[in-house]
């Protein structure tokens, strides 16, 4: 187990593994139900200090071989990141200051 992660704060973090076998640490933000299908919002998490400035990541959430595990998977299609995005924003919109690029 993590030192740097105690308590209530370690059950929000979620540690997957990318597509290089690399473990990243991710903050669980949310999960989102859009069209009979669950979605994941995470945050990467920065070494302490370090503030982060960038995109949650959006992955769906598959049922493995294993009834005991879940698995996360990239989402493709733009149409889906911008409706699940949407919905967290709204859900959070008192919690996190929101940046539109556009």
């Amino acid at each position: 187990m993590d030192e740097n992660y105690e308590g209530e704060e370690m059950d929000n973090i979620v540690l997957l593994t990318d597509e290089d076998g690399n473990e990243v640490k991710f903050e669980f933000l949310d999960l989102v139900e859009l069209d009979e299908e669950e979605y994941v919002v995470l945050l990467p998490v920065t070494e302490e200090g370090e503030e982060y400035e960038g995109e949650v990541v959006i992955l769906k959430v598959e049922d493995s071989e294993d009834d005991d595990e879940e698995s996360y998977v990239s989402v493709e299609d733009e149409e889906t990141l911008n409706k699940v995005f949407e919905i967290f924003k709204e859900r959070f919109k008192d919690d996190f200051d929101f940046v539109d690029e556009e």
